[in-house]
């Protein structure tokens, strides 16, 4: 029984996405291949195949799975990216990005957070991911440029050393808003900077915090 809601509970998570409107096959087969319950604490583990985010600490949260999976089938992924994730959290979205990419860069503010999230995917198997403990609104200049950036806080703009670290024609993913109250947008870089592509949904995230978000 225990090996049947192994097998079950990331299946269902991806049947939340596709009913989401996630079409990219990748990405519904990478969730398929996450066990989200090896990303969350103990005390969330009967709960960790519900489609809803998960508490982390310093008043954190996880991103809902079928949110997760919306704004990294926004960016488009084939295979052999370099991707920067600001907000690592435990590590669920990292590993989903790790399966679509060539290479992760994600920074979390945190450095408990970061040593968790570091654990979770080496115990998955999962070692193309780099975890840096810092600014994430900084993003990782030893690092770029990136061919997509995914960003799971939010804040009223894009921070602009993640739009330069952004190679030209690579996509951004962040919730623009004042934190609880978001427009997810898909952004492009051209020869003019960064512009909205979409609106992918509305949501609510904690804030994005740092030298170029929100002050604390």
């Amino acid at each position: 029984m225990t090996r049947h809601r192994h097998q079950a509970g990331p299946e269902k998570l991806a049947a939340f996405a596709e009913a989401g409107g996630v079409t990219d096959r990748r990405v519904l087969d990478a969730m398929r291949r996450t066990p989200r319950a090896e990303f969350v604490s103990a005390a969330y583990a009967d709960r960790a195949y519900d489609d809803w985010p998960v508490p982390i600490p310093h008043n954190q949260v996880t991103t809902q799975p079928s949110l997760s999976a919306a704004m990294i089938a926004a960016l488009g992924l084939a295979g052999t990216e370099r991707v920067l994730e600001i907000g690592a959290g435990y590590g669920y979205q990292t590993a989903l990005l790790a399966r679509l990419a060539a290479r992760v860069v994600s920074i979390e503010i945190w450095p408990d957070l970061a040593a968790r999230a570091r654990h979770n995917l080496a115990a998955a198997g999962i070692g193309n991911v780099i975890v840096l403990v810092g600014d994430g609104t900084e993003g990782a200049p030893d690092h770029a440029p990136f061919d997509a950036v995914l960003v799971s806080a939010a804040f009223p703009r894009v921070p602009p050393p993640l739009a330069a670290q952004l190679r030209a024609g690579g996509r951004l993913v962040q919730p623009i808003g004042p934190g609880g109250a978001e427009q997810v947008v898909l952004y492009e870089k051209d020869k003019g900077g960064l512009r909205p592509v979409r609106v992918l949904t509305r949501a609510s995230f904690v804030r994005l915090h740092g030298r170029h978000g929100f002050p604390g």
